[in-house]
């Protein structure tokens, strides 16, 4: 069973960033996973990929908010700070032998679905308009999403 289900709700209407968060979802639906059958080393094993995904898309998404010239940049990047740091110590934890994954599969929950909603939420107007999109929809090409996207994801 899914510890957290995307809904529609989440959505940003910008279907690479909408994809991303989808597949962090997905890691963390893994990560409860992983830790319902109480082995602690595919926990953990799932706990750094999970942090490895997000922070290539936290850079992918900052330099979208700088290409589109988004005014909270700064203010958006610190959020992805604090976050960062907040999860590497969770991974200080688990490897020290230590249980995180409850409180922090909780905290993620929590923390994803407000960031998605709010944060994440502001900067959709300045991208959607960076990337020409509006009404044509959400096309990849060989261009600078495209670029980017090859970038920082392979």
């Amino acid at each position: 069973m899914a510890y957290l289900h995307w809904s529609n709700d989440l959505d940003t209407g910008i279907e690479v960033i909408d994809k991303q968060h989808q597949r962090i979802v997905d890691y963390l639906n893994e990560l409860n996973n992983a830790n319902d059958t109480g082995d602690q080393t595919a926990t953990n094993h799932v706990l750094n990929e999970l942090v490895d995904y997000t922070l290539t898309h936290f850079a992918f998404e900052e330099e979208l908010q700088e290409k589109a010239q988004y005014p909270f940049l700064k203010a958006h990047k610190r959020v992805h700070e604090i976050f960062t740091k907040r999860v590497a110590e969770f991974q200080q934890r688990a490897a020290a032998g230590e249980n995180v994954a409850p409180e922090l599969l909780s905290m993620l929950k929590i923390w994803l679905v407000n960031h998605i909603k709010g944060d994440d939420a502001d900067y959709v107007e300045s991208v959607k308009k960076m990337l020409g999109f509006e009404g044509t929809g959400n096309k990849v090409d060989g261009g600078w999403l495209g670029t980017a996207l090859k970038k920082f994801f392979g």
